[in-house]
């Protein structure tokens, strides 16, 4: 039996928003600085720069993200890598568990759409241009919404473990 691997990486896409609060921070940053060396606010301006450069070193790089796919044998395996540095396992599942897959704006999954009590995670590029799919899957609280970009190796092999679970339009 051959076992099946692939992986894949996908970027987050920039929304305007995060380059709005990206430079936000930079500026507020800066400005407390200046007022810390030029200013007759002394300790109370170095103290704000201090903590604003720290804030700084944990949210800036939130903004650059990307989420890698392994896809081994049924089993999903999705990481968070942010700034390309820090990476961390955010989500592991396993076809089994597959309730539905359909691409995200299909109507197999307007039952599940209408539904509040489902826990959304989105580990897609939130692009127009690339085909995400949403899988509804038996998570340890219930049901949970997962929207991610598979590739055709991903999704043939799905097709192939869970036929009647799996939608490819």
């Amino acid at each position: 039996m051959s076992d099946l691997y692939t992986e894949i990486i996908v970027k987050r896409k920039k929304t305007a928003k995060d380059t709005i609060l990206k430079a936000l921070l930079i500026a507020v940053t800066v400005l407390a600085v200046l007022a810390a060396l030029f200013t007759t606010l002394g300790i109370f301006a170095f103290i704000a720069a201090v903590v604003l450069v720290i804030v700084d070193f944990i949210f800036i790089p939130t903004f650059d993200v990307e989420f890698e796919y392994l896809y081994v044998n049924g089993e999903l395996d999705i990481d968070k890598i942010m700034s390309k540095q820090k990476r961390k396992r955010v989500y592991s599942a396993d076809v089994k568990n597959l309730e539905i897959m359909a691409p995200t704006k299909s109507h197999a999954l307007d039952a599940y759409n209408r539904r509040q009590d489902l826990k959304t995670l989105d580990f897609s590029s939130r692009d127009e241009q690339n085909q995400s799919y949403t899988m509804i899957i038996k998570g340890e609280k219930g049901l949970e919404r997962v929207l991610f970009e598979p590739n055709e190796v991903i999704l043939k092999d799905m097709k192939r473990m869970a036929p009647r679970e799996v939608s490819l339009y």
